[in-house]
């Protein structure tokens, strides 16, 4: 069979983690997932958009760390269809889409010591965070195959003080010493089904930003 454009440059070239990388056939139940943080990272670090190179955003000022694996799901993109879930949702008109991928939070037993890797992961539930008038959702998911973690399918079954670490990490990790206190709230813990919607919906609004990438140098 004669490879794809896309496989014979996959040889010369990193692909690119956020157009340049399939979500997976399983997707939304399964993820490939791109890390861009892990729990021992001191600072933030971000995939640079254009480049697709990981960059340091900023230092973490305070001594909040994320507890667990944290970056994106690839080809997707929080826009119109994001914004107005969650404005229906939370019943507050004129909620817009941040402008970035969705985000997603990998629960795992093991110690990963950096990202810029791809996992994949089940999504499980989500935080609907709300950043001003911006939908910022963090979906929560387990690394697949993970011996702890790995047989979890519902936000019910996450211990309810790890929800709190990560609520407490998110409504805190903007915070600068001395700065303004950031606009940020978590309007909504949502389970499984609703996760798997709000992924769906950064995938639409992925392809009308972006177009269809999948087969785009598939042979003819």
């Amino acid at each position: 069979m004669t490879p794809s454009l896309t496989q014979a440059l996959g040889l010369f070239f990193q692909a690119h983690p956020w157009h340049g990388v399939t979500p997976g056939e399983k997707s939304p139940g399964e993820c490939v997932c791109y890390i861009e943080m892990v729990p021992t990272d001191a600072v933030k670090y971000e995939v640079d958009k254009p480049t697709g190179i990981l960059r340091l955003d900023r230092p973490q000022r305070y001594s909040n760390q994320p507890p667990s694996l944290y970056g994106f799901i690839p080809r997707s993109f929080c826009d119109t269809r994001v914004g107005e879930r969650c404005s229906q949702r939370v019943g507050r008109p004129g909620i817009v889409g941040d402008g970035d991928p969705i985000d997603v939070c990998v629960l795992t037993e093991k110690p990963i010591n950096h990202g810029a890797i791809l996992v994949e992961a089940r999504p499980i539930g989500g935080l609907r965070m709300i950043d001003g008038n911006q939908a910022d959702d963090k979906i929560i998911a387990v690394l697949k195959g993970d011996s702890v973690y790995g047989d979890w399918s519902s936000i019910k079954d996450v211990p309810e003080p790890l929800i709190d670490r990560l609520r407490h990490y998110f409504l805190t990790y903007k915070q600068m010493p001395g700065g303004a206190v950031a606009q940020v709230e978590i309007a909504e813990v949502y389970d499984r089904e609703e996760a798997l919607a709000t992924i769906r919906q950064s995938f639409e609004d992925y392809r009308a930003k972006f177009g269809q990438l999948t087969d785009l140098f598939a042979p003819r």
